[in-house]
């Protein structure tokens, strides 16, 4: 593509024809975008026949008990479905229909940049496997080792496997209703709190800010940390507007009264370059509690800043992790730095004002207690 002649931002295109049913992949040799396309293509024909496409991952647990993560590239999707205690569906993309949820691809994708086989034993072995196609990863010419540390090509590097090189990976690619949806969130500034239980408009609120934050490497020419408002974590991929898949979703919340929760797998103990990352292991444990129905009855305080449920404690969680302004020496900054955020939630969800109702917009966290 000619940015100049064509109005576009690089020399990257992908475009589609739905009636003819053809793509073009041009300026790109990146291999998601050939899942990525047939995902948008979907999330046009889908909403149509009463089905809520979605760019989460899912699996269900030994009681039947389905779960879906919403999030985009890099927040954890892939290695937090991953669970040797549930069985996997898929890692990127599904559909939500009256009988339940079922996943659009046979395979994974995802992202190795510092893959460990302590944090993700069963990422690491399939990556590893004879059949594995690795995409950006730096090999060793002699030996033939990979060195999944190495981002020095680029952060997006990516290992693609079928679904059954995980152990214990659905068969049939389906489960049932979901019990709990999890918003998951990447965010650099290291004010959000590990984990929060969202009211259906809460749920609604954030599923249209679709936020995370993008930092340094991940990107070409970025510097610092820089937020990413991307609406039903998928804005690329939505040709139809973002609302029709927000109402659907919502109903189904509703029907089927879904536990809803935002996990951030980004910064704590101050924002990037001066906190630390979100430890894998909090981050198990609190999604363990939530999915098996214990943190419902854990004690919940309102976040003064953000506005959402936020538990007081959880077992084998250290007690500071869940409130992020303990966590930072300079409390002064985190309060700055939080209402920044908020200012960027606000002005985010301006262009959506007119398609929500009251009670959404009174999700806000510019309606929190600290506002």
């Amino acid at each position: 593509a000619d940015p100049a002649r064509h109005g576009c931002r690089s020399e990257t295109v992908i475009a589609i024809d739905f009636t003819r049913k053809i793509v073009l992949i041009g300026g790109s040799a990146y291999a998601g975008e050939m899942k990525k396309s047939v995902f948008t293509y979907l999330n046009f024909v889908l909403p149509t026949k009463g089905v809520v496409p979605m760019h989460c991952s899912a699996n269900v647990g030994p009681n039947n008990d389905s779960a879906i993560f919403f999030g985009l590239s890099g927040t954890g999707k892939t290695t937090l479905s991953a669970d040797p205690d549930r069985t996997l569906i898929g890692d990127d993309e599904h559909g939500w229909s009256k009988d339940g949820i079922f996943n659009f691809e046979g395979g994974c994708y995802a992202k190795t940049i510092k893959l460990s086989a302590e944090a993700e034993p069963q990422i690491h072995a399939a990556s590893l496997r004879f059949g594995t196609v690795l995409e950006n990863i730096v090999m060793d010419e002699i030996t033939r080792e990979v060195d999944f540390d190495d981002g020095s090509k680029t952060e997006n590097t990516r290992s693609a496997y079928p679904l059954d090189f995980i152990p214990n990976a659905s068969r049939t690619g389906r489960a049932g209703i979901p019990k709990n949806i999890v918003m998951l969130t990447a965010d650099a500034f290291g004010v959000m709190p590990p984990i929060a239980k969202l009211t259906p408009a809460e749920a609604m609120y954030h599923f249209l800010s679709g936020y995370t934050a993008k930092v340094a490497g991940t990107e070409r020419g970025l510097v610092g940390v820089e937020p990413e408002f991307s609406t039903c974590f998928g804005s690329p991929f939505l040709p139809r507007h973002p609302s029709e898949y927000a109402n659907l979703l919502r109903d189904f919340i509703a029907k089927h009264h879904v536990d809803c929760w935002l996990v951030n797998t980004g910064w704590t103990g101050g924002q990037y370059g001066t906190g630390r990352r979100m430890p894998i292991r909090v981050t198990r444990r609190l999604l363990t509690a939530a999915l098996d129905g214990s943190l419902n009855r854990a004690d919940f305080r309102r976040d003064p800043y953000f506005g959402f449920a936020v538990p007081t404690s959880v077992p084998g969680v250290e007690p500071h992790i869940l409130y992020p302004v303990k966590t930072w020496a300079d409390k002064a900054a985190f309060a700055e730095t939080a209402q920044n955020l908020i200012g960027m939630f606000a002005k985010n969800f301006e262009k959506f004002e007119a398609h929500v109702d009251d009670a959404v917009k009174a999700a806000a966290p510019v309606n929190s207690l600290a506002a």
